[in-house]
């Protein structure tokens, strides 16, 4: 299994039944290809959908169908569409009961930068404030590090995209909790050991006396 395939099934065990869910652009939309059996969410997308479901099959992909990067996406019976002001009142409003972002770097408060890089070229924040702000759950699916660079560090470097803790941190190495005492390693990925998290993480982590490991499944 690779390493975004495993984020991804790992963070799909923490969605319920019912739940009113956005995916972020990139590893996130990963996530609703590894939903448990029996357990049937919502997808929205801050340009306007509640019901997003993958493209049927090649050649179905239809231009007025898109997530909030551009991609192609098809839509469950009953979907709904709505413009963006609609939108942003469900995610601003706190109806939302999950989003997963990716990262760029997430500090020992649990605070997210996910949005920009210094001297790049980007064109705004998008919805990534306002998810992080306004939604009830906020975990973030991501890869430990960047070409050896952890990305958990005791303070960002990169721009926040928002001051509020987020609720939970998935990476091919472990689940993370930030909590008001720090950072609480949660669970280790499959033949991963806590000196191997510790290693590749840049903050200070809080090991408790057991950590089991991550369930992926098959």
């Amino acid at each position: 299994m690779d390493e975004k395939t495993l984020i991804a099934k790992r963070v799909a065990l923490e969605l319920r039944p019912g739940n009113l869910v956005n995916l972020g652009i990139g590893l996130p939309t990963m996530v609703a290809a590894h939903l448990p059996a029996g357990v049937n969410v919502f997808f929205q997308s801050e340009n306007g959908i509640i019901g997003m479901a993958p493209v049927p099959e090649p050649g179905a992909e239809n231009d007025d169908l898109s997530d909030a990067g551009g991609s192609p996406i098809g839509a469950v019976p009953g979907a709904a569409s709505f413009d963006s002001a609609m939108s942003f009142g469900l995610i601003r409003g706190g109806h939302l009961d999950v989003t997963v972002l990716g990262g760029l770097q997430i500090d020992e408060e649990g605070r997210l930068a996910n949005w920009m890089v210094p001297g790049k070229m980007v064109p705004g924040m998008g919805g990534a404030m306002d998810l992080v702000s306004g939604a009830k759950r906020v975990i973030v699916a991501m890869q430990h590090s960047a070409k050896g660079t952890p990305k958990i560090v005791k303070r960002c470097e990169l721009p926040l995209t928002s001051v509020r803790r987020v609720d939970l941190i998935v990476t091919e190495l472990a689940v993370i909790e930030p909590t008001d005492k720090g950072l609480v390693l949660r669970e280790v990925a499959p033949g991963v050991t806590v000196a191997d998290v510790l290693a590749q993480t840049g903050a200070e982590l809080i090991v408790p006396s057991a950590v089991p490991t991550m369930p992926v499944g098959a």
